[in-house]
């Protein structure tokens, strides 16, 4: 994930100011998915909330955190038990698929969240630091793209609160049921009906399901020897104590990932000793993150096709990298060279340097950007450890190399379980089969939107939907023109069901595995620059996660849904199943009308 919107220095430790930051109203049109929205000159205030305005003596993160909750505008919520389309998560997917049903004419839909306010990932992380690693203006919608970014990365309160002024502008906020965590949806065969019911009992009817829950939900923890026995405060970055102060505290944190790049250099110099275990150090590219000048911003607001044009050149970028990612890993040497040359004008201690060299291709495991992560590690009061953990104690940590470093905090940099949040969400399909018991080998799906027994149901940055190289809000768009696509079926066509066919599953699954050879993701014997890594893209050796390929190639493959990849049951069950002629006819006008 990975700029700020008012930057203030060591403003954690010192009195805070509310303020509300002004930003354009943007004029959703329907543009190519790499295209942005031209927006309106008018201007519109959009408050950003924080919990206080007290001072405070925790460290946290220097930006205030925007609260679009449940509660502000009203609970929102679903005015009847019996919706059209059930989403559940309200993160840029949910969103985006609400938007996208309301524009089609559909307003038979409800989003269902868990929690108190919108956002998904960019509300619930909240770690010092905590920022996109894609460029601003290409990690928004393109229907509602944004000119004001402050900086050339934005950080997570500036895109949440990007996120809920897209929501309050397109009227979505209101379609939300906040504090209504689905648990269970149990497919109704007679009905053709989903039943969902809450985590606190209410039960809900759909006849579509959209799981918009997001692919990386559920933080890992490490498991470690005596941990229970630890006397200080302990969190995962995913869910950060910001009532833990860390000022002159003996910290550990573990792990030197995508969240652990970002937040270990803010908590530093605030630290009396910050210790870090790492299993396997990561490539890190300089960052080069900039503020975005005023004189830019206006230019981009007012410039017809100036903001198009900055989008269109950072994706073109970003799919640039992709083609020595999938097609020539050979071509990762260079990133590697520059990230080498990087690590050696920041540290010139060997040791220190050797430890934080990796030994697998550039690309294997998501590519790191930070400006001052090795600069930080060679303070003289931060310590890298690189030999695994023996024991935690009551206020120390044993290491493999007999060492017992003193800690009061432990902070866990560990990552998420992929696809876990899908499956903590019961989903009881055709027949009583069980989308846990079907993913329990690995995740799979058609397109990382259908899985085969599971009629009505669709995903939302499914398995192998995700990128390693550029904008997730990119894949979601392609995947929620897609699956208006299908939904189209239902209501033109007179149909119950449309559900993926088993045999199109499988063999898309095969031809898509097989793409995996030859990329930076999969070793390929006799090409030793090759080397493969450990990574959670592929837990089980598997790769799950991601799509082989640009994601150009992605959009234009998700461009038109067939139904004759599906199988469709008419509305009235005598009714013979529609002939090929049909099918393809209404999958043509399906495709018309959706666009």
């Amino acid at each position: 994930m990975g700029g700020q919107v008012t930057p203030v220095e060591n403003e954690a430790l010192s009195p805070r100011r509310c303020r509300r930051p002004e930003r354009r109203q943007a004029a959703a049109a329907p543009n190519p998915l790499w295209s942005a929205g031209r927006r309106c000159v008018t201007m519109t205030v959009m408050t950003v909330r924080q919990s206080s305005c007290e001072p405070t003596a925790v460290l946290r993160d220097h930006v205030p955190q925007t609260a679009c909750r449940a509660g502000d505008e009203g609970d929102g919520g679903v005015a009847d038990a019996d919706v059209g389309v059930a989403i559940l998560g309200a993160g840029f997917a949910g969103i985006c698929m609400a938007i996208k049903l309301q524009e089609s004419g559909r307003n038979d839909f409800a989003i269902f969240e868990k929690a108190a306010t919108l956002g998904g990932t960019w509300r619930d992380n909240t770690y010092p630091g905590c920022s996109c690693d894609v460029p601003s203006h290409l990690y928004s919608f393109s229907f509602d793209a944004n000119p004001d970014w402050s900086r050339t990365y934005a950080s997570q309160p500036e895109i949440l609160a990007y996120l809920e002024s897209v929501a309050a502008r397109h009227r979505i906020t209101s379609r939300i049921a906040f504090r209504t965590e689905i648990v269970e949806c149990i497919w109704d065969e007679d009905a053709s009906r989903w039943h969902l019911r809450a985590a606190d009992g209410r039960r809900y009817t759909a006849r579509v399901v959209v799981a918009a829950v997001g692919a990386l939900q559920t933080p890992v923890e490490p498991p470690l020897q005596g941990v229970e026995q630890f006397a200080g405060a302990r969190f995962h970055s995913a869910r950060w104590r910001h009532d833990v102060d860390l000022r002159g505290k003996d910290v550990a944190v573990i792990g030197t990932g995508a969240s652990g790049v970002q937040f270990i250099p803010e908590i530093a110099p605030h630290v009396r000793r910050l210790t870090v275990y790492q299993r396997t150090p990561s490539w890190v590219l300089p960052r080069n993150d900039r503020r975005v000048s005023r004189l830019r911003r206006l230019l981009y607001a007012r410039v017809p096709g100036l903001l198009q044009l900055r989008r269109a050149w950072q994706f073109c970028k970003a799919e640039a990298v992709a083609i020595g990612l999938v097609h020539w890993p050979r071509l990762m040497g260079r990133g590697q060279k520059r990230s080498v040359r990087f690590r050696k004008r920041a540290i010139s201690d060997w040791h220190l340097f050797s430890k934080l060299h990796p030994h697998y291709t550039l690309g294997c495991k998501r590519v790191l950007l930070s400006d001052d992560f090795y600069a930080t590690m060679k303070l003289p009061h931060v310590e890298l450890v690189t030999v695994p953990i023996q024991e935690v104690r009551a206020r120390s940590i044993l290491a493999a190399d007999g060492g017992d470093r003193a800690c009061d905090v432990l902070i866990s940099a560990t990552g998420f379980r992929p696809f876990d949040a899908s499956t903590c969400v019961t989903v009881i399909g055709r027949g009583g089969r069980s989308l846990a018991d079907d993913w329990r080998q690995g995740p799979e799906a058609y397109r990382g939107v259908a899985v085969a027994g599971y009629p009505n149901y669709f995903l939302l940055v499914g398995p192998n939907s995700g990128l390693g190289h550029t904008s997730i809000v990119f894949m979601i768009e392609a995947q929620v023109r897609y699956v208006l696509q299908c939904l189209a079926w239902l209501e033109q066509g007179r149909l119950r069901e449309v559900e993926v066919r088993p045999d199109v599953q499988q063999a898309y699954n095969v031809t898509l595995q097989a793409r995996f050879a030859g990329t930076v993701w999969r070793q390929t014997p006799g090409k030793p620059w090759q080397r493969p890594c450990r990574s959670w893209y592929a837990p089980g050796g598997k790769n799950i996660a991601l799509w082989p390929g640009l994601a150009i190639r992605y959009w234009w493959a998700m461009r038109r849904a067939e139904i004759a990849d599906y199988t469709p049951v008419p509305k009235t069950r005598t009714q013979s199943v529609m002939s090929a002629g049909t099918s393809t006819s209404m999958a043509n006008e399906a495709g018309n009308n959706s666009r």
